[in-house]
């Protein structure tokens, strides 16, 4: 019964690569004994590869990302400066394109709202989304208030939605704090975590409300679910 069930699920599948003739070979690897999950994710693959690309706007058009001379530097650069928090924000949007989604949420201030949920809640936050990438843009400037300093570093968030494949592309903007090298303070304080992602706000000079975003579309509608047990 199980394998029929496996076998049953293939069915859109092959009827997907049925357009070009593919099925002959999914038919086939069957047949032969290969495994039916590895079947269907090659066949998924195939199909993917014949939807719309991926296409983000540009820098500096509707939708890109603001253009600056300075991106986000690469190699060794010190962990407590603006551009070690931009690079936490390059981690964390790698780990979510590997689906390594507790280890992402690790880097979320773990008294944040989000970074208090627990894991299946936070996992569930990026469940309709077939694939997630990110391109990081330039930090602002530290900004330090009662012990703690800030930076913000604007994202264009784009992928597929897993029901359909199509592409979607949206500006988001990652707020980090840590707390400042003040006495007392541990290690872990000192280290960037993220505080909340929310809508781009683009700098006040470039008389650019909304950069062709909609800036209020949000990645997920589960903010606030679940906290992690103590």
């Amino acid at each position: 019964m199980r394998r029929a069930i496996q076998t049953a699920t293939l069915l859109p599948l092959l009827l997907v690569a049925a357009c070009d003739g593919r099925e002959e070979s999914a038919i086939d690897n069957l047949a032969n004994g290969v495994n039916a999950t590895q079947v269907e994710n090659n066949v998924r693959a195939e199909a993917m590869a014949l939807m719309e690309p991926l296409t983000p706007p540009a820098p500096g058009t509707p939708g890109g990302l603001p253009v600056n001379p300075a991106p986000i530097a690469e190699g060794s650069i010190a962990p407590d400066s603006a551009q070690g928090a931009a690079q936490v924000v390059q981690g964390y949007y790698g780990l979510l394109e590997e689906k390594r989604f507790g280890d992402a949420q690790d880097l979320w201030n773990p008294d944040s709202v989000i970074g208090a949920q627990d894991d299946a809640h936070f996992e569930a936050r990026f469940r309709g989304f077939g694939e997630i990438h990110a391109n990081i843009g330039a930090p602002s400037e530290p900004d330090g208030a009662a012990g703690s300093v800030y930076v913000t570093v604007p994202v264009q968030v784009y992928g597929r939605i897993k029901a359909n494949g199509k592409p979607f592309y949206t500006l988001r903007q990652v707020t980090l704090r840590r707390v400042n090298d003040v006495p007392g303070s541990t290690e872990e304080q000192r280290r960037w975590h993220i505080e909340t992602i929310g809508a781009y706000v683009p700098p006040p000079e470039t008389g650019d409300a909304d950069n062709g975003v909609e800036g209020s579309k949000a990645i997920s509608m589960t903010d606030g679910m679940a906290r992690k047990a103590p």
